[in-house]
């Protein structure tokens, strides 16, 4: 048994009580399933997958119009089909925050960019936007199993628009725009996109790069294309008519006329109606488009938001994050619970290391969320948070996306706030989720992870396929879980 790593951080009796999983805890125990710790809860997560997987349909009350008739056909891998006969859509659970007129005020989005001003979105501004944005793209023939790809920035256009496709079935699939033409087009000519929704340009690091070459490339060679939305971002004078030719304006989608002509519609969709599209790196070949589906996206989605990030109603979320890498699809989401999502479009180290920071101030985030790689830079920087910024609202700091260091861990609790939940997390596009995780009722170790994620049955094998602790083995998935992801064939 190797010697315990030091201690970080406990959770407090009142953090504990108050957080989303000790809720779910309680209902569970109101249900007459107690358990006395994670590791006993993960335990019947993964040795009751059905039970386990209809207590997150049941607590998070997913919004459906037929239930499903089983919650899982077999524990087969690959072939288990997760909720068959339920339909039910991903983005009708997103309004069930704020929608009257009393709370409808509240911060949905807050988006600050190197582009542009500080951009902030009501809960009914959302509503009204995403109507808007998936009653026009009805009327021009859009609906279920159409492919929308989008190559935009991380701004609250591109989450509007992810959910106003979501709203109607089309499936979506983005590429951030410092990706070139060629990294862009491997991408999205194998899924036959019908829309294209582009940026014209973006500024990063104090540089202004125009994308619209690339764009109208990908409307020569995107032969399935039917028509193209332009946000004018880096410049708003933009003569989108004369820039490309037959292109709308983004605006233009709120100035249609089916844009307010009814209110919002959630198409009803099989729990495995795909919903968007990711990417494998491409290190090993052609990325290799994954497709991910509404039922496991959002059981997936309402339980690692809030069972293991712990985000509520009362918290503001930033992970930190282009339109191109999975944590964007982790941060958008995090309005299925409530949260409201601060966006940052730009350098996170321009014109310095502090940048990040001052927004987590000024935007009075509960939880900062980055790659492991930037804590890595303002470490080596010199960078001392605490001095720069007002931190004391971080309830929770968030890092994945390569290896968090020992030394990473001390400094994060010295430099940046003492009394925080440090979710070192690590899963991949392929689930688009993590296979291990954290959560508020754990303890916080140098250089560990916290946990196995809730219904993950997540081991580390030798040679021979047995488990192992404390050595070095395969991390393997021993049973199928409720985010299916499947390679695109069509």
């Amino acid at each position: 048994m190797s010697e315990q790593p030091p201690r970080l951080w406990s959770p407090s009796a009142e953090r504990v009580a108050h957080s989303q999983i000790n809720q779910y805890l309680q209902w569970l125990a109101a249900r007459d399933q107690h358990f006395t710790d994670y590791q006993a809860l993960w335990q019947w997560s993964v040795d009751h997958i059905e039970e386990f997987w209809a207590s997150i349909w049941e607590y998070f009350d997913i919004q459906c119009s037929v239930p499903y008739q089983q919650v899982v056909s077999s524990h087969q891998m690959p072939g288990a089909t997760w909720f068959e006969g339920a339909r039910l859509n991903f983005a009708e659970q997103l309004f069930r925050f704020n929608t009257d007129a009393a709370t409808a005020n509240k911060d949905a989005i807050v988006a600050d960019s190197e582009t542009r001003d500080r951009v902030t979105l009501s809960w009914g501004e959302v509503r009204d936007q995403v109507t808007a944005v998936a009653n026009t793209l009805r009327a021009l023939g859009f609906g279920p199993g159409d492919r929308v790809v989008a190559y935009l920035p991380n701004t609250p256009e591109a989450a509007i628009a992810f959910y106003a496709c979501a709203s109607i079935g089309a499936i979506w699939s983005s590429c951030s725009p410092d990706m070139g033409a060629s990294s862009v087009l491997d991408r999205f000519r194998q899924i036959d996109p019908k829309l294209l929704i582009a940026v014209d340009g973006y500024r990063y690091g104090g540089k202004a790069f125009n994308r619209l070459e690339v764009v109208q490339q990908m409307r020569d060679e995107l032969p399935t294309l039917q028509h193209t939305v332009l946000l004018p971002y880096l410049d708003t004078t933009l003569n989108v008519n004369a820039a490309l030719p037959g292109a709308m304006r983004w605006q233009d989608l709120f100035t249609h006329p089916a844009a307010r002509a009814n209110p919002i519609r959630f198409e009803q969709l099989p729990a495995d109606h795909p919903l968007w599209i990711l990417y494998s790196s491409g290190t090993t070949g052609m990325p290799k488009p994954i497709v991910h589906g509404h039922g496991g996206s959002l059981v997936e989605c309402l339980k690692g938001n809030a069972l293991s990030l712990d985000l509520g109603e009362d918290d503001r979320f930033l992970w930190f994050s282009t339109t191109g890498w999975v944590m964007w699809n982790c941060q958008i989401t995090g309005l299925l619970v409530g949260a409201t999502i601060c966006i940052y479009d730009g350098n996170p180290g321009y014109p310095d290391l502090s940048r990040l920071w001052k927004f987590a101030q000024d935007m009075r985030l509960t939880f900062f969320g980055v790659g492991a790689a930037f804590f890595a830079n303002c470490m080596k920087a010199g960078i001392e948070p605490r001095k720069i910024a007002d931190l004391s609202s971080l309830r929770s700091v968030g890092s994945t996306g390569s290896p968090l260091s020992d030394e990473a861990f001390h400094w994060i609790y010295q430099e940046i706030h003492s009394d925080v939940l440090l979710a070192s997390i690590s899963g991949g596009t392929d689930v688009a989720a993590p296979f291990v995780a954290s959560s508020p009722l754990l303890p916080v170790y140098a250089g560990e992870m916290q946990c196995r994620s809730l219904g993950v049955a997540v081991h580390a094998l030798d040679e021979q396929g047995e488990p192992v602790m404390d050595e070095v083995g395969e991390l393997v998935i021993t049973k199928p879980n409720a985010k299916h992801a499947a390679v695109f064939l069509e």
